[in-house]
């Protein structure tokens, strides 16, 4: 991609409605735009980021034998008066009117959450035992109407959610595919570059069982988490107990943190307000037990950011980056153009070598070029430039390091073919 034809820029300018790290960085960077409170535009750039995230999920999720279907965002009232959560104050209501007085309004209520239409989905295809187990999962956007979104992406009105539910016969095989979900969760956070710490916390109207929460240690995060580092011990504030850690001598620590994915036992909640039941081996009818599992996407992306930049801009793990490599040709204004011949020439050998790469081709200052490349955060930065061409080399500098190599473009193209 060429970065003359993009189609946001970056700017200078810090959003004076944005406190976060990574309000600032993506809107700056060229990744998101901001409509209103809570809700963004992902722009380009950002979209390839959350891409990224969602394939890295899409193949931990279905290698524990998920199905991915999408529902509906728009849910008729019925769903939702059905497990009594009509009257909750974060879905957003609408209706929608009709000339002829003989009809009834329709009232639906946006999607902050899907249990009540997954129950009555798997009500038509689960009648036995033999139906069981199942898990189905959905990437979609969902809406939720809170009073005081802040942190840019961690906590928006409008946002991408991973939504998993499955569905057992037994307490027993709930457990296991728990533990299963847990494990996928973990190589989903190591892969996008998150270091989470698995935290016990309320079941709420769910269970009465603990539920628990991905947590990421960052001062941007709005929850309080005690840990031990040691035997992986870890509680939110809303159910500390000291003396849950009994066992272990290490010290617990605490502080803040990012929520980036959770897991409820459901149990037979909205199975038995959806009438969502099984024969079991000695035809026994018995309501279906279910799990519920999320992470946000976007949430993802906004962490990624809080974690992972200095003053000067993001620095993106490589496999969630938008492009590997950052082309920058300085001297554009050169009056023989062999700087920019040399420069297209890489830019389409890196192409051909099915290495994603931007290339900087613009009318702009080397300061600019330079200063926008730390701000864009890609890993790779390579350089042509008059120096470059002269020592029939190009420069490669590591976002975040503060040492540029030259090696050969033979080398490059080596190192980027993985």
């Amino acid at each position: 991609m060429k970065q003359s034809r993009l189609f946001a820029k970056t700017s200078r300018k810090l959003s004076e409605s944005e406190a976060s790290k990574n309000a600032q960085f993506l809107l700056r960077g060229g990744f998101i735009d901001k409509s209103s409170a809570g809700v963004y535009t992902l722009l380009p750039l950002g979209l390839r980021v959350l891409e990224k995230i969602n394939k890295i999920i899409r193949e931990e999720i279905n290698a524990i034998g998920a199905e991915e279907l999408l529902m509906p965002s728009l849910i008729q009232k019925k769903y939702w008066e059905k497990s009594n959560r009509w009257g909750v104050d974060v879905i957003y209501k609408t209706s929608t009117g009709t000339a002829d007085k003989d009809k009834k309004d329709f009232e639906y209520g946006l999607g902050w959450t899907h249990e009540e239409v997954i129950s009555a989905i798997a009500v038509k295809f689960i009648n036995s035992y033999k139906d069981l187990p199942k898990a189905a999962y959905q990437i979609q956007t969902k809406f939720r109407a809170e009073a005081r979104p802040q942190a840019g992406l961690l906590r928006g009105r409008e946002f991408s959610m991973k939504d998993l539910y499955s569905f057992h016969e037994s307490k027993e095989d709930l457990d296991g595919y728990y533990k299963k979900v847990i494990k996928a969760y973990n190589n989903i956070f190591k892969r996008v570059g998150l270091k989470t710490i698995i935290c016990e916390t309320g079941g709420g109207d769910f269970t009465k069982e603990y539920t628990h929460e991905f947590q990421v240690l960052n001062p941007a995060g709005e929850d309080t988490i005690f840990y031990c580092e040691k035997c992986g011990f870890g509680q939110n504030q809303e159910v500390y107990k000291p003396e849950a850690h009994k066992d272990c001598k290490e010290q617990i620590r605490s502080g803040r943190s990012i929520e980036v994915g959770n897991i409820f036992k459901l149990g037979t909640k909205f199975s038995e307000a959806f009438g969502l039941s099984f024969l079991n081996k000695t035809g026994e009818k018995k309501p279906v037990i279910m799990g519920s599992y999320g992470i946000g996407p976007t949430r993802v992306l906004g962490t990624i950011v809080e974690e992972f930049s200095d003053e000067y801009g993001i620095i993106w793990p490589e496999a969630v980056a938008p492009f590997r490599v950052h082309l920058v040709e300085l001297g554009s204004k050169d009056p023989s153009g062999k700087i920019t011949k040399a420069a297209t020439a890489l830019y389409e050998k890196m192409i051909k070598s099915g290495i994603e790469v931007l290339y900087d081709d613009r009318d702009a200052s080397t300061g600019e070029k330079l200063n926008d490349a730390d701000l864009i955060g890609i890993p790779n930065r390579v350089v042509v430039s008059e120096k470059t061409l002269a020592a029939k080399k190009v420069e490669l500098k590591i976002r975040g390091s503060k040492k540029a190599d030259l090696i050969s473009e033979a080398e490059l193209i080596k190192s980027l073919i993985k």
